[in-house]
């Protein structure tokens, strides 16, 4: 840190006024926003592998100089281990878009627009920054080729597939993938820079530069790009692929096809394309296996690192391939084969819960994103199995009472949710639930829910836990709020599905005040 700010003082000719640590990210780089007197800032950036980051150093300039929207780089060490950079801001794509995310993929029209904005600019980056470029300085290899897909091929199999311990013949597979590796590396496809890690979090609304010529962008921001140090040569599809399918963004198939059609014209402006079903045939093949490629990261950082936020993504991904399988012909017949299996386990399945209503009808609900834990060795621990327990929440206004505990062993927890912000305190939200989509966002976007919701997923998680360890069979959450329409209704809701998502069991939801009943089986 000490060389660092050695760094920014040969740089501006003075300590920085104010340093401030920013979150981290999935390496293990540290970045540091270092803020001047007069208010402007820079980011500040130690890195362990003086490899990457003269990757880094050399694309930003290289792409500094192409005029394409990324961070401009303002002073190095001798040693490459650190740098300062441009701010481009706090505002990713990712948080922008988070709405929509959080909606189940219903998003807004600005955060479409956003979408578009950012799939136009692709190609300007990955055709323009490929021309003078010597990718000899690309890290940790200078082209896409056959042996890093078998890499990744085998990733999957190693760390998702084997661990579903689903029956395959190897010779089999293996000749698939090695036929899979020949195909998405063979003559033909455009050689441009392949981002490769190219997502929502890596792309940056900022304000505080223009955006390239002949570019709008909403509320005067535009779109930069960050994090491409692992980029190299390689076909375009495999980003289109990476943005368009990533698990976690949930982005319907309309909207879907919207972007590859925007992406697809915008390609246009930089270089000669196939035709739009030769196009179309290719993407498929990249889709295929970036969906492979990203189920065996989340099986190494879900099964065997235990990391809760991989295990939930992986019921999107495995819906993803649903879809492809459903609506593409692969010639791989022993993968598809495997993969048609795989989507069909057990714990694979789709969801549906039901809900009753005082007023005697019952509601469906019907969501692929829901799905049961993997079961076996490699997934959850014995104590994390399914078991006798049955969870019971709910939420209630304390005008009215906390609820009785029907089991009558006393066990559970009440929790107050009135000191976050009341959203029924705003005349749009009054006749609406903690239920309602509107609802939903205004509590998310102002956060002070999610904060207090993350120290009781903690607690209810070890709680649930050890009472399935001891063979309990009872237990009871309450989530009140002035009203029991708003705050502890949502409260309630999310702890209950957190509960039957991470540990498979039974829980029973129980909106008090609305008279709606849901069992979660």
């Amino acid at each position: 840190m000490e060389k660092l700010i050695a760094l920014y003082k040969e740089w501006s000719g003075d300590v920085p006024a104010t340093t401030e640590k920013l979150p981290g990210a999935g390496s293990n780089r540290e970045y540091y926003r270092f803020r001047a007197a007069d208010g402007s800032s820079v980011i500040g950036c130690i890195g362990t592998s003086r490899d990457e980051n003269h990757a880094f150093v050399y694309l930003a300039r290289h792409f500094t100089r192409r005029k394409l929207p990324v961070p401009r780089v303002l002073a190095v060490s001798s040693d490459e281990l650190r740098y300062l950079q441009t701010d481009l801001g706090n505002l990713s794509l990712f948080d922008a878009i988070r709405g929509g995310r959080e909606a189940g993929g219903r998003y807004t029209l600005a955060e479409q627009q956003l979408l578009r904005q950012t799939i136009r600019e692709l190609p300007n980056i990955q055709i323009r920054g490929a021309r003078e470029l010597d990718f000899s300085n690309c890290y940790p290899q200078p082209a896409f080729d056959q042996d890093s897909v078998l890499f990744d091929l085998n990733y999957f199999k190693y760390c998702f597939l084997k661990a579903t311990e689903l029956d395959f013949h190897e010779l089999k597979l293996e000749a698939d993938f090695r036929l899979m590796a020949k195909d998405l590396t063979q003559a033909g496809d455009e050689q441009c820079f392949l981002y490769r890690d190219f997502q929502a979090r890596n792309v940056m609304l900022s304000p505080l530069q223009p955006p390239p010529v002949g570019e709008a962008s909403s509320k005067g921001r535009g779109v930069f790009f960050i994090d491409f140090q692992g980029g190299r040569r390689g076909p375009y599809y495999y980003d289109l692929a990476s943005f368009l399918w990533q698990a976690s963004a949930r982005y319907p198939h309309k909207l879907r096809r919207e972007l590859v059609y925007e992406y697809y014209n915008a390609l246009k402006q930089f270089t000669e394309v196939p035709s739009s079903h030769h196009f179309v045939a290719r993407l498929r093949l990249f889709v295929l296996f970036r969906l492979l490629q990203v189920l065996g990261a989340y099986g190494f950082r879900g099964y065997f690192e235990r990391k809760q936020h991989f295990i939930d993504s992986i019921p999107p991904a495995i819906q993803n391939l649903r879809e492809l399988l459903a609506s593409a012909q692969l010639p791989y017949p022993h993968l598809v084969d495997i993969l048609q299996r795989l989507c069909a386990l057990p714990q694979f399945q789709l969801v549906e819960a039901t809900a009753s209503r005082a007023d005697g009808y019952k509601t469906t609900e019907h969501n692929p994103y829901k799905a049961h834990p993997l079961d076996g060795p490699a997934t959850f621990s014995k104590y994390d199995a399914q078991g006798p327990l049955v969870v019971k929440v709910y939420s209630f206004s304390y005008r009215k009472g906390i609820p009785d505990d029907e089991s009558g062993n006393g066990g559970g927890y009440v929790f107050d949710c009135r000191s976050t912000h009341n959203p029924g305190r705003y005349e749009p939200y009054k006749q609406l639930t903690g239920l309602d989509e509107p609802v939903i966002r205004f509590l998310e976007d102002d956060g002070e829910i999610l904060t207090f919701l993350e120290s009781v997923y903690r607690l209810a998680d070890a709680h649930v836990r050890r009472y399935i360890q001891r063979g309990f069979t009872s237990l009871m959450f309450c989530f009140g709020c002035t009203g029991g329409q708003h705050r502890s209704v949502y409260s309630a809701q999310h702890l209950a599905e957190h509960i039957h998502r991470k540990f498979g069991i039974e829980v029973r939801i129980v909106h008090r005040e609305q008279g709606i009943t849901q069992t979660l089986r």
